[in-house]
């Protein structure tokens, strides 16, 4: 069971919450609002994780799965950049990233964070919609004025738990530690400098279908060391940043 905004309709209704503080801005930086028109770029930082046991102990109604799991999103940033203008110019900053006054649900859903396929069937529509306003541009009146928006999505509100899910690596017990590199723990133990970045979502599915398919015709363990962790089919991709 699940409910959900559809993502677009989502940003429309946070930026129009905003429009006061997007005019405000605009006035402050001394920009004229009649020439910005075009050029807003918008960094939404994603969040998801499970919201703990919440079944129903005592009443009547339906039986419920016991784990709950929230997607939603944070508005981050507003910058502008007017006509004639080289550098964007920041308008709207969010002061408090981390509240939950700021925090927007998309997507609310009754199931065990740690199962992969009904995150994947439930949050695919979710992907799909990010990919599309990622490659577009949102037209919206503010202030009087039609108005183009991109969008850039940053998912650093995932924790590592989610992060391993969605990319679909082996759970927080796995031989391998690191969600960006291929360290094992034994490794990571002995080398605390030289770490790369490896992981990408490319990758990662490169990497199932190896372990899918099994090419090689290796045993269990050599196909496991060849995947180094990766054990599910990745379904959402997540950049390696902190926040």
């Amino acid at each position: 069971m699940a409910r959900r905004f559809r993502y677009d309709v989502a940003l429309v209704s946070a930026l129009k919450d905003l429009e006061e503080d997007i005019m405000e801005g605009l006035r402050i930086r001394g920009l004229d609002d009649s020439t910005c028109t075009s050029g807003f770029t918008v960094v939404i930082k994603e969040s998801c994780d499970g919201m703990g046991d919440v079944s129903e102990k005592h009443g009547s109604g339906p039986a419920v799965p016991e784990k709950a799991v929230r997607f939603s999103f944070t508005i981050m940033s507003i910058s502008v950049r007017a006509e004639d203008e080289e550098d964007a110019v920041t308008i709207f900053q969010e002061q408090k990233p981390n509240s939950e006054l700021s925090c927007r649900p998309l997507c609310l859903m009754f199931v065990d964070e740690s199962d992969h396929e009904t995150l994947t069937a439930i949050l695919g529509p979710v992907v799909a919609e990010r990919k599309a306003m990622k490659e577009s541009r949102l037209i919206l009146s503010v202030g009087g004025l039609l108005r183009s928006f991109r969008f850039f999505f940053r998912g650093t509100g995932y924790d590592e738990k989610m992060v391993r899910e969605m990319e679909g690596l082996e759970a927080s017990g796995s031989t391998y530690v690191c969600t960006l590199c291929d360290s094992t723990r034994s490794e990571a133990s002995h080398n605390m400098v030289l770490h790369s970045i490896t992981r990408s979502h490319t990758e990662n599915l490169e990497r199932y279908e190896i372990w899918r398919t099994n090419p090689f015709s290796e045993s269990a363990d050599e196909l496991r060391d060849r995947v180094k962790g990766v054990s599910a089919k990745p379904f959402m991709e997540t950049q390696p940043t902190l926040d």
